[in-house]
């Protein structure tokens, strides 16, 4: 920028935009953006400009857009109020009389008249020489919940906005078990008796039996999504190629009806080539996503031939399925024509980036794979919901902040995506250069525009089968950090979402599907963040790790009761590793740390160490006389369950003092993320003695505490 005057008006379109100019870094100072970032996020807004020379026209233009908007594309009525919408018009226009037509979700439609004077003057406005008045009307009725249209028309001219009419707080549960506990453990890791060398979804429903036959209610889990496996290849949960689908990569083969009925997929599951691989899988301490993927995908193949071509009940039921569900289909053209073509969507012809796909695109073979992939997804998804749901077991899911750049989501609602940028984090003490999450952002105003469609269909996806859903980065409904094209993560810029409205799909959907919302509110979080969490009754996290203090007094900050608490996450080292200090090693190891920032925090963790010790012991959780990692461990999880916690979570290989992280943020290929398996079988350790112990010191706690409240 050449000029102060420049700046001035960079950050006037930048407010114009709900682009943040500056935000609190770690050490609490104000860090500004830097102003060719600015003006990057801008120009992937829509805004108008190329250079600085171009500030002053797009200052106007936005000025004048904002204004000649006649409704919000949203509005919000909260738990049965009257809905007041806000019009803007000309002042010419001011004494015209309005018409509303209103259709409710349900199909009513009524009409009515709103004549001059029962509209209220809000504000004027003089733009370009133009004078506008902001109008409201309000609804002469509430409204049920749910999304509902109201037109407006006035001298010929006609606008519509979606009201969303929505509980104000989250489903909550009534009942006994809100003092209730469970487990987590990443699917992938999982070694069930005949899993193919990873976790299936048969092997989380055995795993819900067993956790429920200790005592707990919940089962908590990473993100259960498809993933690309194969070209391009990425194995994070949280880059799905889609949060509108369920993973195939994690169907039971043993199980499926097909392979009794289909003699050559019974023949190729059986040969001796196809066993071996399949122990090799299993052998392997690691998971083997291409070759775990590509064993299944040569079993379903032969499943689906033979499904086709055997009339049948079943059949007709995956028939069905396709007839009723056309995003499955567009999404099994979409996947079969990038294999045709072997590349992603950004290198597609022009007709097919723009989603014309035509039946010679692809492989008829391929697309009915990955039809019956899906529907066996769905169907193993949904028995593991209403069987664990019949046992008084709750699912606890994942839904990541994104999606795969390349993915699905992108191409099917190109409109509600940014393109060429990215969404991260700033630079703090852990990733001094801040992070890059890869994910294209959602659009804060293009997703306003249908009223939010895809925003609540990957929530209806995820909701159908979970009871408790857990929101990545819960942040990101309020602003987002976006990474401009070619920049680096340390020159991001925060966007701001409309929360509010955000929060009103999330409310409704949640009562709709009753299903409590768990906000990820870690790290650095804004205040206003945890008070709008907690207006709309969003579930916090409480982590063991984020909570320490080295004030012995208060070793951990005090449990409130809307919360799920934890030792650690899957983004963190175990508690044995943390414990003893391996952890440290691992980032030194890693380039996430220096020598010098090594000894520093080693110093950190003895003084809070000792002062968790001691808080322990005078709180009574641990013995004057124990000591060593597994009574420490005893003595935390005890404290959590003790806790007023609504939830509380052990993560499974922390019983058996696992040192090893499953996620390490932030070093690329340097460490096997998403990957390493548990180092026991479930039946292995559902049959140890520290497992067992360790669980029902958990449930008895977690009774007491109800047995105290009640």
């Amino acid at each position: 920028m050449e000029t102060a005057r420049m700046k001035l008006q960079l950050g006037q379109l930048a407010r114009l935009y709900n682009v943040q100019t500056a935000y609190l870094n770690i050490d609490r100072f104000l860090e500004p953006a830097a102003p060719e970032s600015l003006l990057a996020i801008l120009k992937a807004l829509g805004a108008p400009v190329i250079t600085e020379k171009d500030i002053p026209a797009a200052i106007r233009e936005r000025k004048l857009s904002l204004r000649r908007q006649p409704v919000e594309p949203v509005t919000i009525a909260w738990d049965g109020a009257r809905p007041a919408v806000k019009m803007n018009c000309p002042a010419p226009l001011a004494d015209a009389p309005v018409t509303c037509r209103l259709e409710t979700e349900s199909g009513e439609r009524t009409e009515w008249p709103v004549p001059p004077d029962a509209m209220k003057v809000l504000s004027g406005t003089d733009v370009e020489g133009i004078s506008y008045l902001t109008r409201e009307i309000t609804l002469t009725r509430g409204l049920p919940y749910g999304y509902h249209r109201l037109t407006l028309d006035m001298k010929g001219n006609s606008c519509r906005t979606q009201i969303i009419a929505a509980p104000q707080k989250t489903f909550t549960p009534e009942g006994p078990d809100e003092r209730r506990w469970g487990t987590f453990i990443p699917l992938y890791a999982l070694r069930g008796k005949d899993s193919w060398g990873s976790g299936d979804y048969r092997a989380l429903g055995e795993l819900a039996d067993w956790v429920g036959g200790k005592g707990g209610s919940v089962l908590a889990t990473l993100p259960l999504l498809p993933l690309y496996l194969d070209e391009p290849y990425e194995a994070s949960p949280y880059a799905p190629v889609s949060r509108l689908l369920w993973s195939e990569f994690y169907v039971d083969i043993a199980g499926l009806p097909e392979l009794d009925d289909c003699p050559a997929a019974r023949s190729l599951v059986n040969s001796d080539a196809f066993r071996g691989e399949i122990a090799r899988l299993r052998q392997n301490p690691l998971v083997d996503y291409r070759g775990v993927m590509a064993l299944k995908r040569r079993a379903m193949e032969e499943m689906c031939r033979c499904l086709l071509n055997r009339p049948g009940a079943r059949r007709d039921e995956f028939l069905r399925f396709v007839r009723e569900n056309p995003l499955v289909e567009r999404y099994a053209a979409f996947r079969a024509v990038m294999e045709k073509r072997e590349a992603p969507w950004p290198a597609w012809p022009q007709t097919l980036r723009d989603g014309n796909i035509t039946p010679g695109d692809y492989d008829d073979n391929v697309k009915d794979y990955q039809l019956y992939a899906q529907w066996l997804a769905h169907r193993q998804v949904e028995e593991l919901s209403v069987n664990a749901r019949a046992k008084g077991m709750k699912m606890y899911f994942d839904l990541p902040l994104g999606v795969h750049a390349a993915g699905f989501d992108v191409w099917q609602h190109r409109d509600s995506f940014v393109a060429g940028v990215t969404a991260g984090a700033p630079p703090d003490a852990v990733f001094t250069g801040g992070q890059d999450w890869y994910c294209p952002p959602l659009h804060p105003e293009n997703i306003r525009r249908d009223g939010y469609q895809y925003v609540r269909d990957y929530l209806r996806h995820n909701l159908q089968y979970a009871d408790i859903l857990r929101v990545d980065h819960v942040m990101g409904l309020h602003r987002l950090f976006w990474i401009p094209p070619g920049g680096d993560a340390g020159r991001g810029v925060y966007v701001k979402y409309h929360a509010e409205e955000l929060y009103a799909v999330l409310c409704l959907e949640s009562h709709c599907h009753q299903c409590v919302i768990v906000g990820e509110d870690l790290g650095m979080v804004p205040g206003y963040v945890r008070k709008s969490m907690s207006r709309h009754g969003l579930d916090r996290m409480y982590v063991l790790y984020y909570e320490l203090a080295e004030d012995a007094s208060k070793a951990m900050h005090a449990i409130a009761p809307s919360t799920v608490a934890s030792l650690n996450t899957h983004d963190m080292s175990p508690f044995a590793a943390f414990w003893d200090g391996d952890d440290i090693k691992e980032r030194l190891n890693m380039g996430l740390t220096d020598a010098a920032g090594a000894v520093e925090e080693r110093k950190h963790r003895r003084v809070v160490k000792n002062s968790l010790t001691n808080f322990l012991r005078q709180k009574k959780f641990l013995a004057k006389a124990a000591s060593g990692t597994r009574a420490a461990l005893s003595a935390c999880l005890a404290y959590l369950s003790a806790s007023r916690s609504r939830t509380v979570l052990v993560n499974l290989e922390d019983l058996w003092l696992e040192k090893r992280s499953q996620n390490v943020p932030g070093v690329g290929e340097k460490y096997p993320s998403w990957r390493r398996k548990a180092c026991y079988t479930l039946k292995e350790f559902s049959n140890d003695k520290d497992v067992s112990a360790a669980l029902a010191g958990v449930d008895r706690r977690r009774k007491h505490r109800m047995e105290r409240e009640g």
